[in-house]
């Protein structure tokens, strides 16, 4: 690091979404300030890591490149170009789609692509496949059954004259789809991912992830299809139906971003984790103490410090700072839910292609579904063939699935063997009719802690940890759970974006960093 001394220092604590972005926004930006990202594991890209098993990848809880911020897609485009003509960018932001015919025709001209993907994703309920979201059409209808449908209706109906206050998530979702429809689809599939009756959930979940979305804004995408009129404005984020995928998974995207980082002049140092955050009596950062891969302590002397930390880990990491007792209540009892991934590689999947979409040897189509039978603590599947072929190593000729449940740190689910989990999961996906679990040819299981910031208990008094930080003047908060705030990728990115803003102009203000994906402009419904 050449004049590395002459340079303003920005440790990043990090290399997920939100700290890589970080760093090569500074990196790329400034010739004055040398940013050092450390991320505690041996693998970058935090949660949107791709895992390789055997030449097999997985995709940590799966992710769609789609986004409504220019900038982000600008980003993406950078690092990693879309397949094809310039106008399948278009394409992919919901101007209209393009008719696929098979899912293993993408052109091998480069490595470093992103591919164009049709999103199908369906829910698994009563045995049989239902569209996602849920559409009123004749195949949903003749799936729930004359009785069903009739008790839908009628329910969403009455949700129309008797709205219930938006305060909690079961109320937002029967607001919008009816209590027999959230019954059927919502209920017991929000259970599994959080832990706790919707009942018990805020509606911000509801609102900062579907946002829009509800039967009417269904009915308006049947119509607008139907009539073939182009959607060149409000397509909701859960309609979509094209989005961009790197080639090898969303881990590609990562790692290529380092490496343009490190190019740059940013150092990026995987299997260290930052411990001590150092407070000087000017009340600024002034270094941190980074517990390094061979277990020894080092002190790394800053001008900023940059946190994608959980905020229970960064408050417990301060030092040389009186932490108040109720902010440091607050941020160690913040809720997080826990993730598990089982990769399950068999030859073929039971259950057959019936969709109006041509597939390689008459497999099922779909990226994700929604498992919402409820004598399985399974919650999705993904089909990792059809996020990109190149996922798989032998495409042809096996299918190569991600089991994914939803746990809390040292629960039953948790501390359960490797090899009691996988064997669990393969009898799950037997009894709900996929897979022969005798036909599984290779499998593996992937812990997540923290995977998903959760919207109960102390996560109402946030906003006592945050003015806190805030006063801290060379600190800022990015990512999903710098901010505890169970952001998209792009919403994580624009934080990194915003925040890199602010530190490049002089801005002391932070509310707009921590205000990405809650000011209504940026709203998908939008």
């Amino acid at each position: 690091m050449d004049g590395c001394s002459e340079k303003r220092v920005a440790v990043i604590a990090g290399g997920g979404p939100a700290g890589l972005t970080m760093a090569y926004e500074l990196a790329h930006r400034s010739e004055t300030i040398q940013p050092i990202v450390y991320e505690a594991s041996d693998m970058l890209g935090g949660i949107s890591r791709t895992v390789d098993h055997n030449g097999n990848r997985i995709d940590i809880g799966g992710h769609r490149f789609f986004s409504k911020n220019a900038r982000v897609r600008a980003r993406w485009n950078e690092i990693m170009p879309m397949q094809g003509s310039p106008a399948r960018d278009e394409l992919l932001w919901g101007v209209s789609a393009p008719k696929h015919t098979s899912w293993a025709t993408d052109p091998e001209q480069s490595d470093e692509v992103m591919l164009l993907r049709r999103r199908i994703s369906r829910i698994y309920y009563l045995r049989r496949f239902f569209d996602y979201p849920v559409t009123l059409s004749l195949r949903t209808l003749r799936s729930m059954g004359f009785f069903r449908s009739m008790r839908s209706a009628a329910g969403f109906i009455a949700s129309k004259f008797r709205k219930l206050p938006d305060t909690t998530l079961e109320n937002f979702y029967i607001n919008r789809f009816g209590k027999p429809l959230y019954r059927m689809f919502f209920e017991g599939y929000t259970e599994k991912v959080w832990g706790v009756h919707p009942s018990r959930l805020g509606a911000d979940w509801g609102a900062q992830r579907i946002k829009g979305l509800s039967i009417s804004a269904i009915l308006r995408d049947m119509f607008v299809k139907k009539l073939g009129i182009s959607r060149t404005r409000k397509v909701e984020t859960s309609l979509i139906e094209e989005f961009a995928y790197p080639k090898f998974g969303p881990g590609q995207l990562w790692e290529l971003t380092a490496k343009r980082a490190a190019e740059s002049g940013a150092e990026i140092v995987v299997s260290s984790r930052v411990e001590k955050v150092h407070i000087g009596r000017s009340g600024r950062v002034e270094a941190v103490s980074v517990v390094t891969k061979d277990g020894k302590m080092k002190r790394t002397d800053c001008d900023m410090f940059i946190s994608s930390m959980p905020l229970c880990d960064l408050i417990k990491a301060l030092d040389g700072i009186d932490v108040p007792e109720e902010v440091r209540r607050i941020a160690k009892e913040l809720p997080y839910r826990d993730f598990i991934t089982v990769g399950l590689l068999v030859p073929e999947l039971r259950i057959k292609n019936h969709s109006e979409f041509k597939t390689v040897n008459e497999r099922i189509p779909d990226t994700w579904i929604y498992v919402q039978e409820r004598d399985v603590r399974l919650g999705r599947i993904q089909v990792f063939n059809n996020w990109s072929p190149y996922m798989v190593k032998d495409f042809e000729n096996t299918v190569w699935i991600g089991l994914e449940y939803f746990c809390s740190e040292g629960d039953e689910m948790w501390n359960m063997s490797d090899s009691d989990f996988i064997e669990m999961a393969k009898r799950e996906l037997e009894h709900v009719g996929m897979i022969n679990a005798s036909d599984v040819l290779d499998a593996v299981r992937i812990k997540v802690r923290k995977a998903y910031p959760s919207y109960f208990g102390s996560y109402y008094e946030l906003g006592k940890v945050k003015a806190f930080l805030n006063s801290i003047p060379n600190l800022y908060c990015i990512g999903r759970n710098g901010q505890h705030r169970y952001n998209n990728m792009d919403h994580s990115m624009l934080t990194a974006m915003v925040a890199a803003d602010n530190i490049l102009n002089g801005i002391t203000d932070k509310d707009n960093v921590w205000n990405v994906n809650t000011e209504k402009e940026y709203h998908e419904s939008e």
